[in-house]
């Protein structure tokens, strides 16, 4: 067990929870490549930017960068979405065979504001890349569609390489933590989009509360739900206006809970402090 610093009664941020500064040529090369696209590590304030933009990866956010949802966890700005722009698609594509990607991930912002929550844009990027880069495998990391499953279809049919849609925390603290979504209709989605792909992906975060009970009967029935691929991170606060953090999972928590969910049948997992839904996703994939 690693000893916790406190101070003033307050725990501290832990010694293998600091980041380098991004740098190098490669990260400009990527910054440059990007352009004005979005990406879930500039608009999710994510820790793991400098390093993956170091290596010439990134992670695409498409359908804007304002969410019509209010997740206490995320930095991603909330508000009134802005017009989708049909040639992100394509941009996108050329952009990732500029940066000779061969695994790209898609996620995006929740728009509940569209009929189809974005599944057609998310379809239609799907194929712009196969276009653009044959042979890339690609991985989407959707909202839940709010359980619609037609919409569901549309992304599904354009056959992505892997599915991920995220629980993010255990169910007792759903309500806290993602106010407008539902732990039941996320697992829905996930058995759902089992019945037509077989990479099912999904993660959680510690350090929001939950008890290890929790935990392993959230990883359970992610199980059940037919979910093979696994990530655990530690939970950092982003911004002021996202929720505290309860306290910073141990080292040993992460390998505690990694072996657990092989044992469960958990095909291929990724648990460590800085493990984030698309961080290290080409290497999880090929493990």
């Amino acid at each position: 067990m690693q000893e916790k610093v406190s101070v003033n009664g307050v725990e501290k941020k832990p010694s293998w929870l600091r980041v380098k500064m991004p740098s190098g040529k490669l990260f400009v090369q990527t910054n440059s490549a990007l352009g004005d696209l979005c990406t879930v590590c500039k608009s999710a304030k994510c820790p793991n930017l400098g390093k993956c933009w170091s290596e010439g990866r990134a992670t695409f956010m498409i359908l804007g960068d304002v969410c019509t949802r209010n997740c206490r966890f995320c930095a991603v700005k909330k508000g009134v979405p802005t017009p989708i722009d049909f040639s992100e698609p394509e941009r996108l594509a050329l952009a990732a065979k500029k940066m000779n990607l061969k695994f790209v991930v898609i996620t995006s912002v929740t728009r509940d504001d569209i009929s189809d929550g974005g599944a057609k844009h998310f379809a239609n990027t799907i194929f712009a890349i196969r276009k653009e880069i044959p042979d890339a495998k690609i991985e989407v990391l959707t909202p839940d569609f709010m359980g619609d499953t037609k919409a569901l279809d549309i992304v599904l049919d354009a056959n992505p390489d892997v599915f991920n849609h995220n629980l993010e925390t255990v169910k007792e603290l759903q309500k806290t933590i993602r106010i407008k979504a539902s732990y039941e209709v996320s697992l829905e989605v996930l058995k759902y989009a089992s019945k037509k792909n077989k990479a099912i992906k999904s993660g959680i975060m510690l350090g929001l509360g939950e008890t290890k009970e929790q935990v392993e009967n959230c990883l359970c029935d992610m199980r059940k739900s037919n979910v093979s691929i696994l990530t655990i991170g530690q939970y950092m606060k982003a911004s002021p206006a996202n929720i505290d953090i309860v306290r910073y999972a141990e080292l040993d928590e992460f390998e505690y809970y990694k072996n657990f969910a092989l044992k469960l049948g958990f095909e291929k997992v990724q648990s460590s402090p800085f493990t984030r839904s698309s961080f290290n996703a080409q290497e999880t994939f090929e493990c």
